[in-house]
């Protein structure tokens, strides 16, 4: 069932179904992409008519990040929970590692990706890493070629949003891959390069006040996010009689 929350219709699910979705599109032979929106692509997409539209052409739709959870609630439409892109993406990997697949990994700084692959491969054994290659190309056309040569089942897209999305959206049937996920710098925690927040804080929905902690530059973008709160309230008051 899909929920609208600012324009972007997300799939109401557990991450237990969300689960079971994406292993059943893994397992179809044609293509997939899944999008994870957080406030800021909420605030992108209301600016970015072709990010929308991308948006909501995914074959699922999850909600990652806590504003996204309260704004859903605040408009009256909630949703069951949260389901983050990082543990979405383990779930993938986990299902590819039982059922033995291809992995390639699109995104990230030059050594980035090679190193999550190592860290990937060596947890789960059953999966073959057919490809890795950096997020600095500048020829869409020729990163497309390199991941249809690999014939990856999976592909952990991280170019950092809307690129990820809209590259998705524009190339992924043509890679061969079954299933795309947009992951922003998922790669990095896999590599080891940046520390994942805590669990007490993940279960807290309070990762972005960790990444702030540790990241502080980033204040004057997270200073922005209460706005879908109040954009969402608003939205509420003109849906009243």
């Amino acid at each position: 069932m899909k929920k609208e929350v600012l324009g972007v219709c997300f799939d109401d699910l557990t991450r237990e179904e969300a689960v079971q979705a994406g292993a059943a599109l893994l397992e179809e032979d044609k293509f997939h992409y899944v999008v994870t929106p957080n406030p800021e692509f909420l605030l992108t997409a209301e600016k970015d008519r072709e990010f929308l539209q991308v948006l909501n052409g995914a074959d699922l739709v999850l909600a990652d990040g806590i504003g996204v959870i309260y704004s859903a609630k605040i408009q009256g439409t909630p949703l069951k929970g949260r389901v983050t892109g990082i543990g979405f993406a383990e779930d993938m990997l986990s299902c590819l590692n039982r059922r033995g697949g291809r992995l390639y990994l699109l995104g990230a700084k030059p050594g980035v990706a090679e190193e999550a692959g190592r860290r990937i491969v060596e947890r789960h054994p059953n999966i073959t890493l057919c490809g890795v290659q950096d997020g600095y190309f500048r020829d869409e056309e020729e990163a497309l070629l390199k991941v249809a040569a690999a014939r990856p089942d999976l592909l952990f897209v991280c170019l950092g949003s809307p690129k990820q999305e809209k590259w998705m959206a524009r190339w992924g049937r043509h890679t061969g891959a079954r299933l795309a996920v947009g992951l922003g710098g998922v790669l990095d925690v896999f590599a080891g390069r940046v520390e994942r927040a805590p669990e007490v804080w993940q279960n807290l929905g309070l990762e972005w006040a960790y990444r702030l902690k540790k990241e502080p530059w980033r204040a004057g973008r997270m200073a922005r996010l209460p706005l879908v709160l109040v954009k969402a309230a608003g939205k509420r008051l003109k849906q009243r009689p």
